[in-house]
């Protein structure tokens, strides 16, 4: 037992598997040349609520939520219990001419309570997967409705929607898009609504419409030529957690309705109540066209996700010709463990005031992070719901940024993940994403920790 062994034993165990994992391994979103030294690998053994333990006996608070994942704590036992009941009835089966009933219950549950007017769900196993998925069913419902001249995607200027080729080609992230660009799509690429590049004296709505009389301008410009604009609503997450008025998304609603186009919701980092409300289009007033959805979808326990759409886009593959359907599969697709993870996820929105409870945690979090926004090397604190981001910059007046290969954002991690809390900057933009199971002595240890991180900084 972790419990019966001493601190240097369990010091021990942790430099093996250190190495073990060094021997074989290759991590995610990672310079591996950094690990054995500048980056040392942290060994987990447990997680329990908003907190990570780690095979030396070290806690570690969670304020990223293991990628923006996890919704109500680590082990929590709902849902462990849902995956575990189900893994003894149906851990799997091929869904293409099958089904089951935790497929079914999930997609009724999820179209309950999904913006009005959104009919069908399509599974798949990751966020960029349902990204492909949504470029392809835009483009073919087009082509099957006789419409062979849509054949370009509009994005946002710094948006992040995956990894995978069709993903990563709507993304305007140089870090991830730089390498493969002669793989890649190539979009037409709309200003963001970002409302820390609002004009002097111009509100986040001023300059979020601003942004969308420039995007009805690109859709004019290439009329009937556009498939769908795909966009982060209210938070551009892997862009720095830069945020936008719902104006904005409104207004693209309706530009996408007048010209033609479908609408497509990245909601994997924001949706399930990041935002502050169930889904971030919520705060618009408006429906997509196709609505995708992961991370949260499974409470952080199971890797799944769903694209939700209407019943106009289903209707345009029924046909009795196999090339008009929609070819595309996974073989994990429909997973009853992920499908019975989701569900427990969901009945506890259902059975608990989740939304309520966020919004006196976020206004706890807007409290705790206030002093920060005089600090002199402190150019905006932004937040909606749950996501509060902290922009770190070299010179306040002129918004001026470290030079990068300073790395001051692993200055700042190094120093939080010294002091028990797990910090993940974006560049230089520190924030806070937690569980929402975290408790007030929790949160006044991030924002002290935090406070600790950007002076570590900007020393």
């Amino acid at each position: 037992m972790q419990e019966d062994k001493n601190e240097a034993q369990m010091l021990a165990e942790a430099a093996r598997l250190r190495a073990r994992d060094l021997a074989v391994l290759w991590h995610p979103c990672t310079q591996m040349a950094e690990h054995p030294d500048a980056l040392p690998l942290v060994p987990i053994r447990r997680g329990r609520g908003a907190w990570l333990e780690g095979v030396d006996g070290h806690r570690y608070l969670d304020a990223v939520s293991s990628w923006w994942t996890n919704l109500f704590g680590h082990g929590e036992p709902r849902i462990a219990a849902a995956i575990a009941r189900q893994a003894q009835e149906l851990e799997h089966v091929i869904f293409a001419g099958f089904t089951h009933e935790p497929a079914v219950l999930l997609a009724e549950s999820l179209l309950r309570v999904a913006p009005p007017g959104l009919a069908r769900v399509f599974y798949a196993d990751n966020g960029s997967a349902a990204v492909e998925i949504a470029l392809k069913m835009s483009f073919h419902a087009h082509l099957n409705r006789g419409d062979s001249k849509r054949r370009r995607f509009v994005a946002l200027e710094n948006g992040y929607h995956g990894e995978t080729l069709g993903a990563l080609s709507m993304g305007d992230i140089p870090l991830y898009r730089r390498t493969y660009a002669p793989l890649l799509l190539t979009p037409l690429f709309a200003p963001s609504p970002d409302a820390y590049d609002a004009a002097p004296g111009e509100t986040a709505e001023q300059c979020a419409l601003r942004r969308a009389d420039q995007l009805l301008a690109l859709f004019e410009d290439n009329e009937g030529e556009i498939c769908a604009l795909i966009l982060e609503p209210l938070v551009q997450c892997a862009g720095g957690m830069r945020m936008h008025h719902p104006a904005y998304v409104r207004r693209a609603r309706e530009i996408c309705s007048a010209h033609g186009a479908h609408l497509i919701a990245d909601e994997i980092a924001v949706g399930f109540g990041r935002s502050g409300t169930m889904f971030a289009c919520e705060q618009a007033g408006i429906t997509p066209d196709f609505l995708c959805l992961s991370k949260g979808l499974t409470g952080g326990f199971m890797p799944m996700s769903a694209v939700l759409t209407t019943s106009d886009v289903y209707e345009a593959f029924l046909d009795e010709s196999r090339d008009r359907a929609f070819l595309h599969s996974h073989s994990y697709t429909g997973n009853p463990l992920g499908c019975a993870a989701a569900l427990a996820s969901l009945s506890i929105f259902q059975s608990e005031p989740v939304l309520e409870k966020n919004r006196i945690t976020a206004g706890r979090m807007a409290a705790l992070a206030e002093p920060l926004r005089a600090h002199p090397h402190v150019a905006d604190v932004r937040q909606t719901g749950m996501i509060l981001a902290i922009e770190v910059v070299a010179h306040r007046a002129t918004r001026r940024h470290y030079d990068p290969r300073e790395k001051r954002g692993l200055r700042g991690y190094r120093h939080a993940l010294d002091n028990g809390v797990l910090l993940r900057p974006l560049g230089e933009v520190l924030y806070w994403m937690p569980p929402y199971c975290i408790d007030e002595a929790a949160l006044q240890q991030l924002a002290r920790i935090t406070t600790g991180a950007i002076e570590r900084m900007t020393d």
